[in-house]
C-alpha cells in the first residue's frame, strides 16, 4: 500500500505520527489531509531519510537546486553544495545535472543526502540520446519510461514531469506570442518532441503507466509547469492557465491512483499578481500543494535574484504556496557557486519563515520571540546562535571595535536597550 492508500484506510502510521509532531499537527488531522491530497508526504520507500511534508497547515519548505552542466561537471562540488544547502536549512535537494555520469551523481547524492531528493528525468533522457548520437526528439515512449523507472529504482523521492504540455497547449503557445517564449528546459523538450513527432506527449497520453511506476516505489509526482512565464510580460497568460487546468485534472487522476502529487508554478510574476496565481492554482488543482520558483517579481535583478525571489516567495507563501524553490544570485547568469547556494537557501528560508508567521504556524513566531528576548537581555551568544545564519552574524560581531562587549558599535554608549531598562 502507498501512504495515500494507508491514509484513506484510516491507518495512522509511524511516519504520520513523526510528521505530525514535526509540524505541530494532530496525527488524525494530518492523516485526513494526506488522504484527501492537500498534504503530500514525500519519500521513496527505498530510503530511510526524514520525510518531506508539504501542504495545508504545514511549515513552508525550501528546495535547493544543484547539478552539473556542460560548462562545469564536478561531482565533489555538487556534493558540497548539497551539504551547504542542508546545513543552512534546505528541506529538499533537486539534482538537475545535465553532464557527466548522471546515474553515479544521483547514487552519491542519494547515499549522502539526509533530505528528500528530486530529479527531472527528461534531462537524463536528453543526455542518453546525445551519448547514443541520437536526438531526444527520436526517443520513444518506452525510452522515456525506462529512465523514469530507473530514477525510482535508484531511490529518488520525487520527480518533476511535464505531463501538462500537450498538443492542445502547444497550439495555444503558438497563439499567444510570448515575449520570452517558454523557459522550462523540460517543458521545451516535450513541446519540441510533440511538434517534431506530431504525436501526443507520452507522459500525458500514458499517465496511468507513469502513476503505476510511481506507486510501486511511493514516489511523489511534481507536475512541472512547462509554460511558466520567464518574463513579467508573459505572466498569467492563457497558455499558463490552460496548462494549469490540465494539471488540475492530472492531480485528480494521481489521487485516484493513490500517488502523492503536487504542482509546480511560476516563475516571473508581477508582485500584484502573485496572490492571484496562488489562488487560481489552489482552486483549479483542488488544494494540491503548490511548489513555486520564486516567484521573481521583477526582471531587472540578475546578480540579486535571490532577493527578488524572496520578495515573491514571502507573498506567495502568505497566499498559500507550500514549497519554495530557491533562486541564487547567479540565476540567469551562470551555474551557482557554493556561496551562491548558501545565499539562495538563506534568502528563501527568510521568505518562508516570514510567510509562516503570517499564516499563524504554531512554531514560527516562537523563534522570533526567543531571539528578541536574547536581544533585550544583551545575551549575544544566545542571540547569535538563533540567527538564520549564525556564522555570518558572528563574523560581524567579531569585527566589533568597541571594548565593551555588551554593546554594539552602532549605538555604543547610547544603547537604546540599556537606556530603556533604566526607565522600566
Amino acid at each position: 500500500m502507498t501512504r495515500v492508500e494507508q491514509a484513506k484506510a484510516g491507518i495512522i502510521t509511524d511516519e504520520i505520527k513523526f510528521a505530525a509532531q514535526k509540524e505541530g499537527l494532530d496525527p488524525e488531522q494530518l492523516r485526513q489531509h494526506v488522504a484527501d491530497g492537500s498534504i503530500v508526504i514525500v519519500r521513496n520507500n527505498l530510503r530511510t531519510v526524514e520525510p518531506l511534508t508539504l501542504g495545508t497547515k504545514t511549515r513552508i519548505k525550501i528546495n535547493a537546486n544543484i547539478g552539473t552542466s556542460s560548462s562545469l561537471s564536478d561531482i565533489e562540488e555538487e556534493l558540497e553544495k548539497m551539504r551547504v544547502s542542508v546545513k543552512h536549512g534546505a528541506d529538499a535537494i533537486m539534482d538537475l545535472s545535465t553532464a557527466g555520469d548522471l546515474a553515479a551523481i544521483r547514487k552519491a547524492l542519494i547515499e549522502q543526502c539526509p533530505v528528500a531528493i528530486g530529479t527531472v528525468p527528461l534531462y537524463e533522457m536528453a543526455v542518453i540520446a546525445r551519448q547514443n548520437e541520437k536526438s531526444i526528439l527520436d526517443l520513444s515512449a518506452d525510452d522515456m519510461f525506462e529512465v523514469i523507472e530507473n530514477h525510482c529504482k535508484q531511490g529518488v523521492d520525487f520527480l518533476t514531469l511535464h505531463c501538462g504540455v500537450t498538443r492542445q497547449s502547444v497550439e495555444r503557445f503558438k497563439e499567444v506570442k510570448r515575449l520570452a517564449g517558454a523557459t522550462s528546459r523540460g517543458g521545451t523538450i516535450i513541446m519540441e518532441w510533440i511538434h517534431h513527432n506530431k504525436k501526443e506527449n507520452p507522459l500525458y497520453e500514458q499517465y496511468d503507466r507513469l502513476l503505476d511506476i510511481c506507486a510501486q516505489y511511493d514516489v511523489a509526482v511534481s507536475l512541472g509547469d512547462g509554460f511558466r512565464p520567464g518574463a513579467l510580460y508573459d505572466a498569467t497568460d492563457r497558455v499558463q492557465i490552460e496548462e494549469l487546468i490540465i494539471l488540475g485534472d492530472l492531480v485528480k487522476k494521481a489521487r485516484n491512483k493513490n500517488v502523492g502529487v503536487f504542482v509546480e508554478g511560476p516563475g516571473h510574476v508581477p508582485l500584484h499578481q502573485v496572490k492571484a496565481n496562488i489562488e487560481i492554482q489552489k482552486t483549479l488543482c483542488n488544494n494540491a500543494p503548490f511548489y513555486v520558483l520564486g516567484p521573481l517579481v521583477t526582471d531587472i535583478s540578475p546578480g540579486y535574484d535571490h532577493i527578488t525571489a524572496a520578495i515573491g516567495g514571502a507573498v506567495a507563501g502568505m497566499a498559500g504556496a507550500d514549497f519554495l524553490c530557491y533562486v541564487t544570485p547567479a540565476e540567469h547568469l551562470r551555474l551557482p557557486s557554493i556561496d551562491d547556494v548558501r545565499d539562495g537557501v538563506i534568502a528563501s528560508r527568510i521568505a518562508a519563515h516570514a510567510a509562516d508567521i503570517s499564516r499563524g504556524h504554531p512554531k514560527a513566531i516562537k523563534w522570533d520571540h526567543e531571539i528578541s528576548r536574547a536581544k533585550i537581555d544583551l545575551n549575544w551568544d544566545k542571540m547569535l546562535s538563533l540567527c538564520v545564519d549564525p556564522d555570518k552574524a558572528q563574523a560581524y560581531r567579531k569585527s566589533l571595535p568597541s571594548n565593551d562587549e555588551a554593546l554594539c558599535s552602532m549605538c555604543g554608549e547610547f544603547c537604546a536597550i540599556k537606556r530603556s531598562k533604566s526607565v522600566q
